[in-house]
């Protein structure tokens, strides 16, 4: 009879103790809550947070846990209380986390089917800032304004997902479809705007980015890429494009299908990017590659 009070309070000391213990954060369940409600001391999961974390991870009273609010703060909290159908979060640690030093913007034209869902995931988890689906000439999709608010939504909650995936703590701006020219007609600048092309005369990123450097001294703070649809771009939008500033880029020899195409796109340029600002390791390949030359 005096068995179980002493296993509860031995389970419970040990839940309390472990928070002062060394964690590592990439193994703590991540959820999402929206920058207003995360501003206090102690939090609610959503419903919908809530249930999974009960109902799927089965998380009890003590466990640690990450919450991201999409705007760079993660909070490192602890459950303090829990219902049949919520859970009341105690914070322990605020963390703010300053975003990359470069925005970039993903102009993707609509593919069919739900391909544009793996597009969403992908480009979130490779730390695009904003995407802006594209209802070009040659998209089979084709959505009334009441679809298209619903699959705006629908994408933003998979961005939502994709953040707790990967970790982020920043939540990229998804936008609701429009036609090139309406995307156009706001005349929004970037340091740097591209558009996937299998032109002929398309230029490599790196091309770009090294002409960049040499005239401003910096890599390009804010870069817009344009991913055409199954068939690519028609001969008029490029040219619309490229008016609005955009040059044609290389993917390379073969033609990729469009959720590849953007995967690779914001791969390379984010690749380009965190080049540009390391360029010790520049110093080190070249020196590695002349100490080879000389003893090959």
């Amino acid at each position: 009879m005096i068995r179980a009070p002493r296993l509860a309070r031995a389970r419970k000391k040990v839940e309390y103790q472990s928070f002062t213990s060394e964690h590592d954060l990439d193994s703590m369940h991540r959820f999402y809550l929206p920058p207003a409600e995360c501003r206090g001391s102690s939090l609610r999961l959503s419903d919908r947070e809530s249930h999974h974390a009960l109902h799927v991870l089965r998380l009890r009273r003590g466990d640690q846990l990450l919450v991201l609010d999409g705007e760079g703060l993660q909070l490192q909290c602890e459950v303090s209380h829990l219902t049949r159908d919520a859970i009341d979060l105690t914070v322990r640690r605020r963390e703010s986390i300053a975003p990359v030093p470069y925005q970039l913007t993903l102009v993707q034209a609509l593919p069919k089917r739900k391909l544009m869902d793996a597009i969403v995931q992908k480009a979130t988890e490779l730390g695009v800032f904003r995407i802006v689906p594209l209802l070009s000439e040659r998209v089979v999709t084709h959505l009334d304004s009441k679809q298209q608010e619903d699959k705006t939504e629908h994408w933003r909650a998979l961005a939502v997902e994709a953040i707790k995936q990967c970790g982020s703590p920043w939540l990229p701006r998804i936008e609701g479809p429009v036609t090139p020219e309406a995307f156009l007609a706001r005349k929004e600048t970037f340091e740097l705007s591209l558009i996937a092309s299998l032109q002929p005369n398309s230029r490599h990123p790196r091309e770009l980015f090294e002409c960049f450097a040499a005239q401003y001294g910096r890599r390009p703070q804010s870069i817009c890429v344009w991913v055409g649809p199954e068939g690519d771009f028609t001969a008029s939008e490029i040219a619309a494009a490229k008016s609005a500033g955009a040059v044609p880029v290389s993917l390379g020899k073969l033609v990729l299908r469009c959720e590849t195409a953007a995967i690779y796109c914001l791969s390379v340029l984010n690749y380009e990017l965190e080049t540009m600002a390391r360029p010790q390791i520049n110093t080190g390949l070249s020196a590695w590659r002349k100490e080879s030359d000389a003893s090959g």
